[in-house]
């Protein structure tokens, strides 16, 4: 079990299972559960993949002043996230509607309210990190302070980088510079893969990067195994939802990570968790745990299962 300290943005969602990404317009569409809404966004879904993963974890958020954080921790779910870190200090709650299709296109419409102007109490932070074996962040305003307390105790950094864009790419550059691992998702990425990985690598000096490519799956450099490949995806399930997979995937990677020290296994493992993650609407559902994830690895690639 390893102890991870995740701060960033927790959202409530509203998913919608469409026909196609594009979309077509139609005045009017019913079709039974497509429609889910529940709490997500990076940090709340990473933290709920680490806690099933078996992990140790201090889930830390900003949220709406008049927020409910009951939605945070539903009574038909399995494992609870402690909300003590969660500060109720913006206006509102982000949000986010998501459309998504069976190809695992996705068409995103989000509303971050003001948690730019937000400022997480650091007090709360600073006993925790001497303790902690990883940071996880979103590059969100008020998890920069994170960063400098992660370089002063020698911690692990890890860096989801929400919709990257060239054009603000200076404004993430204390996150870039300063991360051990960084995740990207090629949603918002019109350059080609490798080039992108390279010179991001040869740019931050990362020690990994995760690049995830949706249905392709998932593109991975490790400076100190000296490799950059791709990975299929995994598909285990029929596709319910995609929405919120690559947090699923980071999450198992890190967690792989950590307990191996090998960017293969972890790899491997996280294509095999965020398949059984998409099976399974709402992105807050469809985790593992270890041993159900463990059982599932050697049965369907254990050969002497396959005679």
């Amino acid at each position: 079990m390893s102890k991870f300290i995740v701060a960033g943005i927790t959202q409530l969602e509203t998913i919608v299972k469409v026909k196609e990404i594009p979309i077509k317009y139609e005045p009017y569409t019913g079709e039974r559960d497509t429609i889910y809404i529940a709490a997500g966004g990076d940090a709340f879904n990473e933290s709920l993949a680490l806690k099933w993963l078996g992990d140790e974890v201090e889930f830390m958020t900003v949220v709406g002043k008049n927020e409910d954080l009951n939605i945070l921790n539903p009574s038909t779910r399995a494992v609870t996230l402690s909300t003590e870190y969660v500060l109720p200090i913006i206006k509102e709650t982000p949000m986010e509607v998501l459309l998504y299709d069976s190809r695992r296109k996705a068409q995103r419409f989000e509303d971050l309210k003001d948690i730019r102007n937000a400022m997480y109490d650091m007090m709360l932070v600073d006993p925790l990190v001497p303790s902690c074996d990883m940071m996880v962040l979103s590059n969100v305003n008020f998890c920069r302070p994170f960063i400098s307390r992660a370089v002063d105790f020698n911690k692990k950094l890890a860096v989801k980088i929400h919709s990257f864009k060239r054009e603000k790419e200076i404004y993430n550059e204390d996150f870039l510079k300063n991360a051990n691992i960084l995740y990207f998702n090629d949603n918002s990425i019109d350059e080609e893969p490798y080039e992108f990985v390279k010179e991001m690598s040869d740019k931050y000096d990362p020690e990994i990067i995760v690049l995830g490519q949706g249905e392709q799956g998932v593109l991975i450099y490790d400076k100190y195994k000296d490799f950059t490949a791709h990975y299929n995806a995994v598909n285990s399930k029929q596709i319910v939802s995609t929405a919120g997979a690559g947090n699923a995937l980071f999450a198992c990677f890190l967690h792989y990570f950590l307990k191996t020290s090998d960017s293969k296994i972890a790899i491997h493992k996280a294509l095999l968790f965020a398949s059984n993650y998409i099976g399974y609407m709402g992105t807050s559902n469809g985790f593992m745990t270890e041993d159900e994830l463990e059982h599932w690895d050697n049965l369907i690639w254990n050969p002497r299962n396959a005679m």
